[in-house]
């Protein structure tokens, strides 16, 4: 089975957590979502296997969280999704994908239990 990191090489955690899943014989498919993000339906369904609603995956210091106002309680599930499709910059990393298990690696170890 396929083990799929969605990554930011600039990112000290998302380097940790491929070297982890390197260190345990594993070589992921990487995803640098900045680059190449995640479909809403596939953003989707990454919150859902995480058991996140779309908030608790996006990174609130960044500027589009404000400029975008993504603190609005009236916006939708859909809309919030959008927003991390449409700025990925907004989407915390890394998450780690090993089947229909979905783990995000903050810390790196987290995503120990998927493999």
């Amino acid at each position: 089975m396929s083990i799929r990191i969605y990554h930011n090489p600039r990112c000290s955690k998302s380097r940790q957590t491929l070297q982890l899943l390197r260190d345990h014989g594993h070589d992921p498919e990487i995803v640098e979502y900045l680059k190449h993000p995640p479909s809403a339906v596939v953003l989707d369904g990454l919150l859902r296997a995480l058991g996140m609603q779309p908030r608790d995956l996006m990174r609130h210091k960044e500027a589009p969280y404000k400029e975008l106002n993504l603190d609005d309680p009236a916006l939708t599930r859909g809309e919030l999704i959008m927003a991390m499709v449409e700025n990925p910059v907004l989407i915390e990393r890394p998450i780690v994908v090993n089947g229909d298990k979905v783990a995000l690696g903050r810390p790196p170890e987290a995503v120990l239990r998927i493999l």
